[in-house]
């Protein structure tokens, strides 16, 4: 039975209090993880800020960037063991995580070293009021510890998205990974180490929200920035808690984002990146498509497309041969994903496609598996259209004109992502400038340069990451003003 312990100043600490890590695959027990209390995290905090004040803040920035180039190295000589862990607590196909979780999580760490080292600070020369000069310019220091909360659904690459940027930036961080994917932030304490960093500079905290991990390390006072990606929800509860002490905040939340394809689209790509972003990782991406809308000219050919690349979807176990969408994440996450399943069905709905559980070998009968679902004839105000969903499932429903187009993205509370498909480069940018969203895809889905601004509007986030961006939120501005 594998033991998730705490990692803490550079040390893997147990816990007299644990709780079952389970397989979506087959819900049986992988691990016992423990625990955090209020001691462990304040000695999480206590060992961060200490780190600030030793070796890690004295370090220059040609060393920090040499230290984290080392973690990504020693994370793609362990690829094997984080592909096994990641696919152990998520389920995920093993082509999946391993041509994006897996890699992706190690670019997170040269990605940012690389900007730390190459953007400069602004300065200027300018004339004092009794004729002198002076120089002004600007220095760059860390925000301090950093609690980063992270999600199950890409559990690595969103971690390291984050504590990539923080340590590139010469902060310290306190990791409170999911409670169902406690495997990757674990293993990463290993390489931490391995590589040499000090103690104190990446820590780990298991546990849950209220009353737990989540709750003491964002109330925290030492803690002096909070970055999280999850629901809505969780968001406003952290974002209370970080008002405490007038704390800064990142947040990516949830989502209820529209595919749009336009009668002139690639149809072929546009059904093939419809796919992708409805059902890949079996729909638990925030920045997946749950509502698609079709002009009316290409609808009933577009929905019989589609019924049939997610008919020739095959679900199961990464195990299994050619399988291309694994489990849902949870028991509890599939008897919400069947309850909107369900909901849909009540309301009227055409099921196109799906509306169940998938038939399994008898050892995967426990497993948390669901059909790809499609569904057509809802109107706009159902909670199917309404409420993110997070499962491999959406909605089709035609448009006539680029203005409903854009008025049926738009009515949402939320503002994370899109993805347009036309061949008409006016529509396109018109679509992009008119959508209320922090990220527009123009027939593309899942495309990232990291180099650019990540993060949602509304209800979806506060804040941008990514590039210079990230520079904003993990450090801060000091202006230094010389009379010369």
């Amino acid at each position: 039975m594998k033991q998730f312990l705490n990692f803490i100043n550079g040390e893997f600490v147990a816990t007299s209090k644990t709780f079952e890590n389970r397989a979506p695959a087959d819900n049986r027990v992988i691990g016992m993880v423990h625990e955090a209390g209020q001691a462990e995290v304040d000695a999480a905090v206590t060992a961060a800020r200490a780190a600030l004040k030793g070796e890690w803040g004295q370090m220059s920035v040609v060393k920090r960037v040499e230290m984290l180039y080392a973690v990504a190295d020693e994370i793609n000589n362990r690829f094997d063991d984080f592909l096994a862990a990641e696919i152990a607590d998520t389920g995920k196909p093993k082509s999946l995580a391993s041509h994006i979780d897996i890699p992706r999580g190690a670019a997170n760490f040269k990605v940012f070293a690389d900007i730390i080292k190459n953007v400069p600070t602004e300065s200027f020369q300018m004339t004092t009021p009794d004729g002198g000069t002076a120089l002004s310019y600007a220095v760059r220091s860390p925000v301090g510890v950093v609690g980063v909360v992270c999600p199950w659904n890409l559990p690595l690459l969103l971690m390291t998205w984050k504590v990539g940027q923080a340590l590139a930036c010469g902060n310290t961080v306190i990791v409170k990974p999911s409670e169902e994917t406690p495997a990757t932030a674990t293993l990463l304490g290993e390489v931490m180490d391995k590589v040499g960093v000090p103690k104190g500079v990446y820590n780990v905290v298991h546990g849950f929200g209220p009353g737990s991990a989540g709750e003491f390390l964002t109330r925290n006072p030492g803690v002096n920035a909070i970055t999280f990606t999850g629901e809505t929800r969780t968001g406003e509860a952290i974002m209370a808690a970080a008002a405490k002490g007038v704390r800064p905040v990142s947040f990516e939340l949830g989502g209820k984002n529209a595919g749009i394809v336009f009668a002139d689209a690639d149809f072929d790509k546009a059904v093939a990146g419809i796919t992708r972003s409805a059902f890949e990782n079996c729909g638990q991406v925030c920045l997946g498509t749950e509502r698609v809308y079709v002009q009316r000219p290409i609808f009933d050919k577009f929905v019989a497309a589609l019924k049939a690349k997610a008919e020739a979807l095959k679900v199961g176990p990464s195990e299994m041969d050619g399988v291309n969408l694994g489990p849902l994440i949870s028991a509890e996450h599939k008897q919400k994903v069947m309850g909107y399943y369900e909901k849909a069905k009540a309301e009227g709905a055409t099921v196109v496609t799906g509306g169940g559980s998938p038939e399994l070998p008898d050892q995967y009968k426990d497993g948390h598996y669901v059909q790809p679902t499609i569904w057509t004839g809802l109107p706009e105000t159902s909670p199917i259209i309404r409420e993110e969903i997070f499962g491999p499932c959406c909605h089709i429903a035609p448009f006539d004109t680029v203005e409903e187009a854009i008025e049926l993205a738009n009515d949402t509370d939320y503002g994370l992502a899109t993805t347009v498909w036309t061949q008409n480069l006016e529509t396109a940018h018109r679509m992009a400038a008119s959508i209320e969203v922090g990220l527009c895809w123009i027939n593309s889905w899942f495309l990232r340069d990291l180099r650019t601004a990540f993060g949602g509007s509304k209800s979806s986030g506060i804040g941008r990451e990514g590039g210079v961006h990230s520079l904003e939120f993990y450090t801060e501005l000091r202006n230094v003003m010389v009379k010369l």
